[in-house]
Order: C-alpha cells, then structure tokens, then sequence
C-alpha cells in the first residue's frame, strides 16, 4: 500500500517541489489550499490536470481547526508536511497579527488536528514543521547551528519560533513524530516575484530585453545562505524517514550579499548591475536582519543529505527561466530581442 502525504501549502515554491518529490516516491499526495477568486496553481498544474492526476486538492484554511480535524480524518495521511505560512518578512510588518495567526497559532491548530486523530486511530501520523532561518535574526554566533538561540527580528521570525517550539512541546508531551527543518533561504524559478532574487532575476532579465530601466533594492549588504528550493524538500522528507523525529538546519554552509546576488545575475546577462540597481529606503525593513549562514552538519552526517545545486547553478537556472519569459513578454509588446549590449 502506498503511502499518503497532507501537504500545507502546496502551491508554494517548496509545496510543489515536495510533491513532485512524494510523487516521484510513490506517495498518494494531497495538498490543502486556500479557497480564493483565483486559481494560484500555476506550479503544481502539471500534477493535478491531465488524464490521471496525480496530486489531490482540498479547500481549507490553518486558521480553521474544525476542518483541520475533519480534513485529516478524510485523507488519514501517514506524513504531513506543514509548508503554509503567511512567509514574506516584510509584508510580516505590516500585517503582524495575521502572520501569528497563520504561521504560529496554525501550526497549533494542525498540531492539535493530527493529535486528535492520532489519538482516536492509534495510527502514527508524522508531522514536519517549515521552521527558517528568521529564527536566529540578530544572530549570536556564527555559524548557526541547531541549538544556537533565536533572536527573531519580524513579526515572521517570532511566528516561526512559536512554531517550532510548539512542535517541539508536542513532541515531548504527546509523543508526536514531530520534526522541524530550519531551512536557510531556498530559491528557484518558482519562487514568487516580491522576493529578492526573484525580484532581481526578473528585472534584469527584463532590463537585457528594453522591458524595464532600473532595479529598486533595500539593504544590498544583507548576507544569506542561499540554496535550491529543490534540493532542500528533500530534507524534509529524509527527516521524516527517520525512527526518531528531530530539529535539523538546512543550508549550504555559504555565505552571499544582495549584491553578490546581484552582480552574478547582472554579469550573466552582460550587464553591469551598477547601472541598473538603485537603493530604495522604502525596502528596508524596520529591523535589518544582516547575516544568516548555516551549518548543516547534522543533516549531512544523519540524514545522508547532500545538495546537489551549486550557488552559481542556482542562479543560472534563475535567469534562463525568467529570461524566457522576458522573450515572451517582448514578443507580446512587439519590441525586439537584440537587448541591451554590454558596457
């Protein structure tokens, strides 16, 4: 019998590379999606149309515990994956009260779900919790490991330590096969446009193709982990494969600036990033986080997880995609390809 995986969040970056993964596995997988006036499936449309399906939808919302429970009871997962977050650190600070509610009391409301059913099956259920990098914050040692302490800097990064320390209570007083992966940032052609190297992937593609003049960035000294979306769910999945559940950072142990982030982009194209990027004031964030690099030893040493996207293969994978898409839009617009030259 095939296993049965609950994914949270499943048209999110991470969510659709998840269950392509589980799918790939063998795995019946169903994802949980928020009821809205559109589709938002554009990821994961190559898994739920076509002539047999192979990824099952529900409406539901982590805000809703009832339909939680009764969601759970309906697919009686044997994983799940909790990936939903309200997860962009800027808008986190603007909308701070709905950020708890979805990314620190959903997570409980999900947990008390899967104990519920848990309890009245006796069926394990495994869960694990999309802990980040936001945790740590203003970090107090370098690099960051499992048990360095958090120093959350947003309302996400507070969130996101609710939830982890919750799924860590549960674990401990129920006996849950609860884990948390602290995953340091994740990128890829599917990451959504109001994030950083999406954002700036995008424009300099569409700055190469006459679409668009200049690039607007907050704080281009902010350092960051940066990995594969791709490679990083399959920690989450290794974690869960595991006879006992355990927290694990997540990260390729490197560490790169916005600016890195840009000059790589901008040279890939010809350009120079110089002439293009503009500091915004408006995309600073009322509390900098300035540097995030993490140590997956742990991972690597008990999970036998390895990452197989290089820094510089990341990006290239990057603009290839929205470069594509660059042509499409310029074909739409009638302007010509011949882009900018090099300086």
């Amino acid at each position: 019998m095939s296993k049965r995986a609950l994914i949270t969040g499943v048209t999110g970056q991470d969510g659709s590379y998840l269950a392509e993964l589980l799918i790939s596995k063998g795995y019946e997988v169903h994802g949980l999606r928020r009821r809205s006036s559109t589709f938002g499936t554009q990821r994961i449309e190559h898994l739920i149309f076509g002539d047999s399906p192979s990824l099952h939808l529900h409406y539901g919302d982590l805000s809703d515990g009832n339909g939680l429970v009764r969601l759970i009871r309906e697919v009686q997962p044997h994983e799940v994956y909790n990936l939903a977050a309200q997860s962009h650190v800027r808008v986190s600070f603007d909308q701070p009260a709905y950020t708890a509610d979805v990314t620190a009391v959903g997570t409980l409301r999900l947990l008390e779900a899967i104990r519920d059913v848990q309890d009245n099956t006796g069926e394990q259920i495994r869960f694990y919790q999309a802990s980040s990098s936001e945790m740590f914050g203003k970090v107090v040692e370098t690099p960051q490991k499992e048990t360095t302490p958090f120093y959350p800097r947003s309302p996400y990064g507070v969130a996101k330590v609710y939830g982890h320390w919750i799924t860590i209570n549960y674990r401990e007083s129920y006996g849950l096969h609860a884990s948390c992966g602290i995953l340091f940032n994740h990128e890829s052609p599917r990451r959504g446009e109001t994030f950083v190297t999406r954002k700036i992937t995008r424009a300099a593609t569409r700055i190469k193709l006459g679409l668009q003049d200049k690039l607007y960035l907050g704080n281009l000294d902010a350092q960051r982990d940066w990995g594969f979306a791709g490679d990083y769910v399959e920690a989450m999945w290794l974690m869960l494969q595991q006879d006992e559940a355990d927290d694990y950072v997540i990260a390729m142990n490197e560490l790169y600036s916005v600016r890195d982030f840009c000059e790589k982009t901008f040279s890939r194209l010809g350009l120079d990033y110089a002439d293009f990027v503009e500091v915004d004031p408006r995309y600073f964030r009322p509390a900098e986080v300035e540097l995030l690099l993490g140590d997956s030893t742990k991972a690597r040493t008990r999970l036998g997880w390895k990452p197989q996207t290089s820094f510089e293969d990341l990006v290239d994978m990057m603009v290839e995609e929205d470069l594509g898409l660059a042509r499409q839009e310029a074909v739409i617009k009638g302007l010509p390809q011949a882009g900018r030259r090099a300086a």
